[in-house]
């Protein structure tokens, strides 16, 4: 019997990397779909005749209403599940993206990206969950850090393809090309992905010390909360606060870099790729090793607080550089600063992500992380209207640039503050 149980829990450990493979290629697919609109601009505000403000708002629309995906498939992943809820979203983002080339309007690409920003809500709160239905304590941070480094993965992709379709086939058929990816795997989800079945995912999470796992029974019996019980959570406020003074700081990267690089260093559609490229690979280490360090910190016996907080304050810090980068004269001196700021970013993201599921129950997963997600965007559509309105009376950069080297250290205090030990959300009352 010891001998067929030890057989089912290394099923489920190798079957979990799969899961995590797939989540991977959807953030892959994700970002993907989520940048081409920044790649595309410098042509399309040629062909469309977009301000430096008007675009600002289109990248507001999509925040908005990016911001209410998250929050409505928060609790969709909760109530349905992820095999479908995920499905779901994929589906209505890969078709939101074709959209985009049958508009040639503010308005219009307004429109199709908000419609975007709806179905994109849904893959962080059920990769979330999925990482914490899926994996123990101790592995959710560097599988956070392996999915999510499909966002850089993704920028890699994009500046290395898109550019080269627009320029052979027209700036609508490259959205089309690159949104009918989601449907491809949106069929090979529903033929791999299946849900934890109880005894295989629980002789894996055996794995776990009695500390995590006893955390993660006694905060199970509270069941899946309502918003009004979570907001009133410290732990909550300590992940909206992480969220919304952050993600802001890296849709600056993802919606204006290509511009930045544009306007500062002169640089045109064609030869805009590669020093994106760079960034966004050294981006990748960042996201997964920024995982990997507190993970590692867990195995070698630190607490969760110690583990996630110690790999928090490393990214913090490493981003402060970029703070300079407007004064640096050499292209791929400062393309390397961005590079470790981005990379910074993402392993503060790997960290940030898996302290909900550190905090609170598998139930409450999706719904914490689409409160905290929506607060982000809150913080991204307040960001990019300041983005847009400094660029049209100054042009510079230098400030927003400033701004999102403190962000980090800012958030840590606070997040500090909020959670001083990090333990478990009491949600029984």
């Amino acid at each position: 019997m010891q001998t067929a149980v030890v057989g089912v829990a290394r099923t489920a450990s190798r079957y979990r990397w799969t899961v995590c493979a797939l989540l991977f290629f959807a953030t892959v697919i994700n970002y993907m779909d989520r940048q081409i609109l920044g790649l595309l601009a410098p042509v399309l505000q040629h062909d469309i005749g977009w301000t430096q403000v008007q675009y600002g708002r289109i990248v507001i629309a999509f925040s908005a209403f990016y911001a209410i995906g998250l929050l409505c498939f928060g609790r969709i992943v909760d109530w349905l599940g992820t095999r479908i809820s995920y499905a779901l979203a994929m589906f209505v983002w890969s078709i939101a993206a074709m959209l985009h080339a049958a508009v040639g309007s503010v308005m219009g690409f307004a429109m199709v990206r908000a419609l975007l920003g709806i179905g994109e809500g849904g893959n962080f709160p059920a990769a979330i969950k999925t990482t914490a239905e899926w994996f123990p304590r101790r592995e959710r941070a560097l599988a956070t850090g392996i999915f999510n480094s499909g966002a850089n993965i993704g920028a890699v992709f994009a500046p290395a393809i898109i550019p080269a379709l627009a320029v052979a086939f027209g700036w609508r058929a490259a959205f089309v090309m690159v949104g009918a990816i989601g449907i491809v795997w949106l069929a090979v989800w529903f033929v791999m992905y299946r849900q934890p079945d109880g005894s295989a995912h629980d002789d894996d999470l055996a794995l776990e010390s009695d500390e995590a796992a006893a955390a993660d029974a006694g905060n199970a019996k509270a069941g899946a909360p309502g918003f009004g019980v979570l907001i009133r959570k410290r732990e909550t406020w300590a992940f909206i606060v992480g969220k919304f003074l952050t993600d802001p700081v890296w849709w600056f990267y993802l919606f204006w870099l290509p511009k930045w690089l544009n306007e500062s260093r002169g640089m045109d559609m064609q030869h805009i790729g590669l020093p994106l490229v760079v960034i966004y690979a050294i981006t990748t280490v960042g996201s997964i090793g920024g995982g990997w360090i507190s993970s590692a910190l867990l195995r070698s016996g630190w607490s969760v607080n110690a583990a996630r907080k110690t790999a928090m304050l490393i990214c913090a810090c490493c981003v402060l550089p970029i703070a300079f980068v407007s004064q640096v004269h050499d292209l791929w001196v400062a393309v390397a600063i961005v590079g470790l700021a981005a990379a910074a970013h993402q392993g503060w993201s790997a960290n940030l992500f898996t302290t909900a599921s550190d905090m609170f129950p598998k139930r409450a997963v999706g719904a914490v992380v689409g409160i905290g997600g929506m607060a982000g965007s809150i913080g991204g559509v307040l960001f990019s209207e300041v983005i847009g309105q400094v660029l049209q009376r100054t042009g510079q950069y230098w400030a927003l640039f400033a701004i999102g080297a403190l962000a980090y250290l800012v958030a840590f205090g606070v997040m500090h503050v909020l959670t001083p030990k990090m333990t478990p959300a009491k949600l029984n009352g």
